[in-house]
């Protein structure tokens, strides 16, 4: 609350939401609330997105508010939902905890890769009634995602090419009944920690794995502390992007045509920049001692997939969990 409370006095001394006057003073300058640095592939696309929004729509624009100016993702959201800021980027386990439906795209092995999670959750033909689930309740509307990248295990003591490997681990993950389960399914011990305790605590043997995307491995330098990482690919991370539903419905039919267009163009580049953050952390984990190894893919597999059966309890999680796959056949 006291983090959503200054968020808004800053929102007031900043006069977000003036119109810019831009094409006839049309629309308004929207804040978008992010919680990653003005150098990370998720800023830059939603900067080149009001760029676009700018140039093709009636006086609409946006200003993105990095480094959790605006409060962490909760707050945030909190703050779209009563329209004090206007679009904001939030993990797929903040929306869970609204609807318990957006947990099917959460799950392990849901999406096989990064191409098929943006094929799915870019077709309203999947998405639609889940992205328009919690206007009413909540007062905002889900457009969209960017990816997180795929996330696999790295280790304190050798590759794991079968959960055989990973038996006896104590593996970091995120505070989560299904983060839990899923260590598990690939053999280790799931144990929550907070991610800036990690490093820590993979040197001093509290954690003897983890898991996450290259990107996160790399910046966060944990290659030098656990130089085994192994292509489990276990699970594909997403963040979505929301807005304030009366704010979006505002738009004219003109503009909102210009909108969905630099949002398509913000996500689709945006993919581009995390394919080659991921190489260029994969080159640099390479040059600091890491090696990369491949598993035996079909002895995760089943475990994995298991955990669809344990966590998938509606009719309607499980058909958003049957047209996933079926996108990927």
């Amino acid at each position: 609350m006291a983090g959503a409370a200054g968020a808004a006095l800053l929102l007031a001394a900043c006069g977000g939401g003036d119109d810019n006057g831009g094409g006839g003073g049309g629309g308004t300058t929207m804040r978008l609330a992010l919680n990653q640095t003005e150098d990370h592939p998720s800023y830059v696309a939603l900067d080149n997105f009001g760029t676009a929004l700018e140039e093709n729509a009636d006086g609409w624009g946006i200003e993105v508010y990095p480094n959790e100016t605006l409060g962490a993702q909760a707050e945030a959201l909190q703050l779209v939902s009563d329209g004090s800021v206007d679009m904001a980027i939030v993990s797929g386990t903040q929306l869970e905890n609204l609807n318990d439906d957006f947990v099917t795209f959460n799950l392990p092995r849901v999406f096989d890769d990064v191409e098929h999670q943006m094929n799915v959750i870019h077709d309203p033909e999947i998405t639609g009634d889940l992205y328009a689930s919690l206007e009413e309740s909540n007062g905002f509307t889900v457009l969209g995602g960017f990816t997180q990248g795929a996330r696999s295990i790295y280790t304190t003591e050798g590759p794991v090419e079968t959960p055989e490997d990973l038996a006896g681990m104590d593996t970091r993950v995120q505070e989560s009944d299904l983060h839990i389960a899923m260590a598990e399914a690939l053999g280790g011990n799931g144990t929550p920690m907070a991610y800036g305790e990690l490093y820590t605590g993979l040197q001093s043997g509290v954690v003897d794995a983890a898991e996450n995307n290259e990107v996160s491995y790399f910046t966060q330098r944990h290659y030098e502390v656990a130089p085994h990482w192994s292509y489990t690919n276990h699970l594909v991370g997403l963040d979505y992007l929301i807005i304030n539903t009366d704010l979006l419905e505002s738009i004219s039919e003109e503009d909102r045509a210009a909108f969905d267009e630099a949002w398509t163009a913000a996500y689709e580049e945006h993919t581009q920049l995390w394919a080659d953050a991921t190489q260029e952390a994969i080159d640099g984990a390479t040059e600091g001692g890491a090696t990369f190894t491949e598993v035996d893919d079909a002895a995760f597999a089943e475990p994995l997939e298991a955990l669809a059966d344990e966590f998938i309890t509606t009719d309607s999680q499980r058909e958003l969990y049957d047209a996933a796959r079926a996108a990927a056949e």
